[in-house]
């Protein structure tokens, strides 16, 4: 009963599509920019004064990413929007206060005019100071509005010189907001402390730390984030958990993005209609220093409290990610009305982590959390497959312990045969 109607509702479902593609395209669609936004990408290039040393194929580093810069612009995809920012361009002096605040857009985000672009790079000379927070929260500002892909490609030599403002906690309060903007970073011949600093920055946001040795390496790294940026990618939503399930946010089927506090527990809410499957998981990133044995807990129970199935994960520090996942089928029951329509289940997502951190480390904004929320056709009985975990393996169980009680019951009748045999003998 249940196959023929879904069998109509398959073709009732193909005629309607057949129906709307043969209707003329509404005027509406083309209204609609932001389904069409194209990818933003700022490049923010290090222009302090330690840029004039002639270390890298024989030619100053500002040289070096100069050509890199050239021959990038030249291979723009089209449908990018480019900008340039420079730290440390102007200031001379030695005033520190002056010298931090020393960052400004060199050309502004939107279509390449590729000669312009060139020229403008073509006119900066090793200067200042190297003011990396203030540079990335310029660089984020400059690529606000739309929701295409948006990439901030940050070129440095050298660490920040602007404490006490943390670059690596701007990063993460840019991640925070909720705007999903990548974070690239490369060091040109970078020390140690360069690297840690850079890959907090990277790791903060998603994005990618690379060390450059030469030009070449220069050019074909910053040629891939840019192409990059015009790939299509599936972007989170944000999203906000409650304390409680009562006032938690109903999430549809997608991917959404949020942040949890250390050894927080929040809550989401999600419709299960009858005879289909829910299929959760959860990714929590440790973008920042943490102690080691950590776990995350994905935890599906109903309204009333009752656990329903629930995926854990423990980690020792070896990765940077750990993710938890879990599935829970609901029966293909018609509700007591009987007009037809399926029932629906409200089951309650609780996320919770086990984190925690050195006394130095800050843990303001929270973790960064992905979950993930998918709704699929459910098992021809969903209780079998929701029992222990087992799913259809009950029927092997059932037909091994049979198999074993019959054998059993075999051999102990022909091992009596076989004494009653030997005593006659």
């Amino acid at each position: 009963m249940i196959t023929r109607k879904r069998l109509a509702a398959g073709v009732c479902g193909l005629l309607a599509a057949m129906t709307v593609a043969l209707l003329p395209t509404p005027a509406v669609a083309a209204d609609e920019p932001d389904a069409k936004s194209s990818p933003k990408v700022e490049l923010t290039l290090d222009v302090s004064g330690s840029m004039r040393a002639r270390d890298i194929d024989g030619q100053s580093r500002m040289a070096a990413a100069k050509q890199a810069f050239n021959e990038v612009l030249d291979a723009v995809p089209d449908d990018v929007q480019l900008g340039i920012r420079t730290l440390g361009a102007n200031y001379r002096g030695e005033d520190r206060k002056v010298g931090c605040k020393d960052t400004r857009q060199l050309y502004p985000v939107g279509p390449l005019d590729r000669t312009e672009a060139k020229t403008a790079v073509a006119t900066l000379t090793p200067t200042g100071w190297t003011p990396i927070g203030p540079a990335l929260l310029g660089a984020a500002d400059d690529l606000k509005g739309g929701n295409a892909t948006r990439r901030i490609v940050l070129i440095t030599d050298g660490e920040d010189t602007c404490a006490p403002l943390d670059p690596c906690q701007v990063a993460r309060d840019i991640a925070a907001r909720g705007i999903h903007l990548t974070v690239d970073t490369l060091g040109l011949l970078p020390d140690a402390k360069t690297r840690s600093q850079l890959s907090c920055i990277a790791e903060a946001t998603g994005g990618t730390y690379t060390s450059v040795q030469h030009t070449k390496e220069l050019r074909d790294r910053v040629h891939q984030l840019v192409d990059r940026a015009a790939d299509p990618v599936v972007t989170p939503v944000a999203t906000e958990g409650a304390q409680q399930c009562a006032k938690a946010p109903t999430l549809k089927p997608g991917l959404y993005s949020d942040r949890e506090k250390f050894a927080e527990h929040r809550w989401y809410r999600v419709e299960v209609p009858a005879g289909q499957e829910l299929r959760a998981s959860v990714s929590i990133a440790a973008d920042r220093a943490v102690n080691n044995d950590y776990g995350v807990l994905l935890r599906a129970s109903t309204v009333h409290g009752r656990e329903i199935v629930r995926g854990s994960e423990a980690g020792d520090g070896r990765t940077d990610v750990i993710s938890s996942g879990l599935r829970y089928p609901k029966a293909p029951l018609e509700d007591a009305d009987g007009d037809g329509k399926p029932t629906a289940e409200t089951v309650c997502l609780q996320v919770s982590n086990s984190f925690s951190a050195p006394a130095s480390v800050k843990t303001d904004p929270g973790l960064p959390v992905e979950l993930t929320i998918d709704l699929v056709d459910g098992p021809d009985d969903a209780s079998d497959a929701a029992s222990f975990g087992l799913g259809h393996g009950w029927w092997l169980l059932g037909a091994l312990v049979l198999t074993g009680l019959l054998a059993g019951l075999v051999w102990g009748w022909i091992s009596r045969w076989r004494v009653t045999v030997w005593r006659t003998n």
